[in-house]
């Protein structure tokens, strides 16, 4: 690995758990498209899109438990979410990366492509008061919660994403939990999901183990950072800063796939 490898990998990892820590995602959202396409534009051999997928799932998992421990205080996680959502994610995102390893590269890339436009359309549905309401009184359908984790954690696991990308509108819009409950218990459930997710890709040979330590390195230092800034800024600004990102990722994998 010579130095212009290390700083480059250290800097998408460096962005991406910023933004995770910031927003309630794994930060795979932009760190696939990321790995995917920056690396040859400093004339550094391309990942594959088994090994980006691979790689992230490692940074995710400890990302994401870097923000969950940033936003332990003040009652944002909410228990019975993270217990239901987390444990069908969990389940979900284990059959989703083993399973992975028997699709084609093109495979993989159609299924994150399709994932970030979901997300994409979600976070542009209009929101009810959500955030008017007290931590201490949200309720959500805990069938619905359930279900639709699992079905996240399949499909984030092909792509080593976690699904917090996905988690956020799924709560938002669909869960109705406030902005700031729903970025720090994402967190939390996508660090369960991510434990799933990396032992497939390990156990199937997908992990670029010397990328995956750089980008920890960054996850553990960007991630907490995210997070402060995250407290201070505006429910509405977090939500559209998101659906702006997943958005213009989602554009981006399709224009390259079409």
């Amino acid at each position: 690995m010579d130095m212009t490898f290390i700083i480059v990998i250290f800097l998408i990892g460096f962005v991406g758990s910023f933004v995770s820590g910031m927003l309630g995602i794994g930060g795979s959202i932009i760190k696939y498209p990321m790995l995917l396409y920056i690396p040859p534009l400093f004339g550094l051999v391309a990942f594959s899109a088994h090994e980006v997928s691979g790689i992230s799932a490692v940074q995710v998992l400890f990302a994401s438990i870097a923000g969950v421990w940033a936003y332990r205080k003040g009652g944002y996680l909410n228990k019975p979410l993270i217990i239901y959502m987390g444990g069908a994610i969990l389940a979900g995102s284990f059959v989703g990366s083993y399973g992975s390893k028997f699709l084609s590269e093109n495979s993989v890339n159609v299924v994150y492509g399709v994932l970030a436009l979901i997300a994409a359309v979600m976070m542009f549905i209009p929101k009810k008061q959500i955030d008017d309401k007290p931590m201490n009184e949200v309720t959500f359908n805990k069938s619905l919660s359930a279900i639709l984790a699992f079905i996240v954690g399949i499909g984030s696991g092909i792509v080593g994403a976690a699904g917090g990308f996905l988690l956020v509108p799924i709560m938002l819009v669909v869960l109705g939990i406030p902005t700031r409950m729903t970025i720090a218990t994402s967190l939390a459930i996508t660090f369960i999901s991510s434990i799933g997710g990396t032992f497939g890709k390990l156990m199937t040979g997908q992990v670029d183990y010397y990328s995956a330590v750089i980008m920890i390195v960054a996850s553990l230092l960007a991630a907490p950072l995210g997070a402060k800034v995250g407290k201070k800024m505006n429910t509405k600004m977090l939500q559209s800063i998101l659906a702006v990102l997943i958005l213009a990722t989602a554009i981006k994998i399709w224009v390259d796939l079409l």
